[in-house]
């Protein structure tokens, strides 16, 4: 594949895969309060490809950045990093 610039690359945990070749991953970030400088979780849900479907439910995954798949994936499955247990 011809390199297209960086694209964004994210971590999270596969939450659900009941679809056909489809996962919904749960990205988890820590923002810091403005005003009492305490870590809040934030969470974002991604619908990733799966080609394979090779995930389960609990696996860590890296994401990456793709052109739109369907009306909600834009994201693709670029490697599991661990899998669920």
């Amino acid at each position: 594949m011809k390199k297209r610039g960086m694209k964004r690359q994210l971590t999270g945990t596969i939450v659900s895969n009941s679809m056909d070749k489809t996962v919904v991953v749960q990205v988890e970030r820590l923002v810091k309060h403005r005003l009492y400088h305490k870590f809040i979780r934030r969470r974002a849900k991604f619908a990733a490809h799966d080609e394979a479907n090779a995930c389960q439910v609990g696996d860590k995954v890296m994401i990456t950045e793709s052109r739109p798949l369907s009306k909600t994936k834009r994201w693709r499955i670029s490697e599991i990093l661990e899998k669920a247990v």
